[in-house]
């Protein structure tokens, strides 16, 4: 077995605060922001040592086009392009974004001297599209009033959900993240019973128990989004969903962040969830809960990242010349039907 790399810090604990900025990088300025990219873990070190016990981390993400204009060789075998999922009813949109940084502390000052950190050291080189600060609400819950991230994976099983392995070993230690933001019409939703929003999860609202499979509508969240591999057991990701707002613009909303080996996963479940299983049957949560963004990221082992900086000649301190990225397949294929025949 192919030991993994070390990994970035995708697997601590939730904290009580996070900032998700999702940035587009300018034509030309690949090779700079590299070595930005390259610095990272040195910028989170001179911010959090002064408050180590706030474990300020930061997860950076490369997008599919930003990987190959970099140079960095052949993409890992599942980054492509977000690609839009278009329903009956409901539309998974895909939103511009070549790279992603997930911050994340038990204090929000952390994230946020990081954040100004790391735009600064872009500055000129790459722009923010998105930029969510998510907190912590009570007891881990959603602006809808449910416990989010129950099912998330523990232990030896978290690694083996989210980090790659000997399936792709160029990329070991490294993992897919999906990010998509959610708006919620809270009013259409507070109208429901308590029940009825139970129905709609397939989880009990104040106790937080999931629903025995029996007892689950097929549209409710949990069905669509428990998928089984061969062996019968569930195929497992790990999410660290925040919510966000601004109750002047009566904004309210969930930050949606979910990491795993294989990025065919995720697009599964939100398969199920925009054109549904079978076909029609979408997410009940859809009608209250609107995707207005979508993107597709790698983050690799922490090895790797600090490694993006362009080699130089000895002597010249030119760059040395970019890895050739030809005859690499980049059709953006969600490759849908590979997954659903491992299932059968």
């Amino acid at each position: 077995m192919v030991s993994r790399p070390e990994p970035q810090s995708i697997l601590s604990h939730p904290t009580e605060a996070a900032i998700f900025l999702v940035l587009t990088v300018a034509p030309g300025s690949e090779a700079d922001v590299a070595d930005v990219l390259a610095d990272v873990a040195g910028l989170k070190r001179s911010v959090g040592f002064r408050v180590p016990e706030a474990e300020l981390t930061c997860v950076v993400g490369i997008g599919a086009a930003l990987w190959d204009r970099m140079g960095a060789g052949p993409r890992p075998a599942e980054l492509h392009p977000f690609r839009e999922l278009a329903g009956p009813r409901h539309t998974a949109v895909a939103t511009p974004g070549d790279l992603l940084f997930h911050l994340r502390a038990h204090r929000f000052d952390l994230c946020f001297e990081l954040a100004q950190r790391l735009t600064e050291r872009l500055r000129g080189l790459a722009e923010v599209v998105d930029e969510v600060h998510g907190f912590r609400s009570f007891d881990e819950r959603d602006v809808l009033g449910f416990v989010d991230g129950t099912e998330n994976p523990e232990g030896a099983a978290a690694v083996e959900a989210v980090l790659i392995g000997e399936e792709d070993p160029e990329f070991a230690g490294g993992s897919y993240v999906i990010v998509q933001k959610y708006l919620h019409d809270l009013p259409a939703w507070d109208a429901l019973s308590t029940e009825e929003q139970e129905l709609a999860i397939g989880r009990t609202k104040l106790s937080d128990i999931e629903f025995p499979d029996e007892d689950k509508p097929p549209n409710s969240h949990l069905a669509l989004n428990v998928i089984t591999g061969p062996d019968g057991e569930e195929l497992q990701i790990m999410r660290f969903n925040m919510p966000f707002g601004q109750v002047g613009k009566a904004e309210f909303g969930t930050y949606y962040i979910a990491y795993a080996r294989t990025s065919e996963l995720i697009e599964q479940m939100l398969s199920n969830m925009f054109i549904g299983d079978p076909p029609g049957n979408t997410d009940r949560i859809l009608d209250f809960s609107t995707a207005i963004t979508g993107c597709l990221f790698f983050a690799p082992s922490a090895d790797r990242l600090e490694a993006l900086a362009p080699a130089t000649d000895e002597g010249t301190g030119a760059a040395a010349p970019a890895p050739s990225t030809a005859g690499e397949s980049a059709d953006g294929s969600l490759h849908i039907g590979s997954l659903r025949d491992q299932q059968r």
